[in-house]
């Protein structure tokens, strides 16, 4: 884990979603939703509803990204017709990890899909923090051109 590894961070809102990324270790993403690709090392999961009592509106678990293919939903979710043909990435990752604390969305704000660094993930309390710009974070720009 280094200080600019690539975090995304996606929502979960049904507790059959969450099973199947806790057991299957996968999480689907609706390709239209990253136009610029997947790009990340880590994927982590906004538990979102009422299905998630103890984590509900919070970043509670984070895996180390190990595949990524595209999908149809038919191919994903073989019990469900609801927009079948859609195209997904299915990000493949090793055991989900609890954070702990976990990220907590105060004041209440809503998320989507949110892209950030290790060291802000790793460091944040609340979602407001994965944006942070100080000089204690990593500097893209700089390691970017010294690369």
């Amino acid at each position: 884990m280094f200080a600019d590894d690539r975090v995304l961070i996606g929502v979960v809102k049904r507790a059959k979603d969450f099973e199947i990324a806790r057991r299957h270790h996968w999480y689907r993403i609706p390709e239209g939703q990253l136009p610029r690709g997947l790009n990340a090392e880590y994927i982590a999961l906004f538990l979102s509803g009422r299905s998630f009592e103890e984590w509900g509106g919070s970043v509670a678990f984070f895996a180390r990204i190990t595949g990524l293919e595209l999908a149809r939903r038919r191919d994903l979710l073989p019990d469900e017709s609801r927009r079948a043909d859609e195209v997904y990435y299915k990000v493949q990752f090793r055991d989900l990890i609890q954070k702990d604390p976990p990220i907590r969305n105060q004041p209440a704000r809503p998320i989507s899909f949110i892209r950030t660094t290790w060291d802000r993930f790793i460091g944040a309390e609340f979602v407001g923090d994965l944006y942070l710009k100080s000089d204690f974070f990593v500097d893209r720009v700089y390691h970017a051109l010294r690369s």
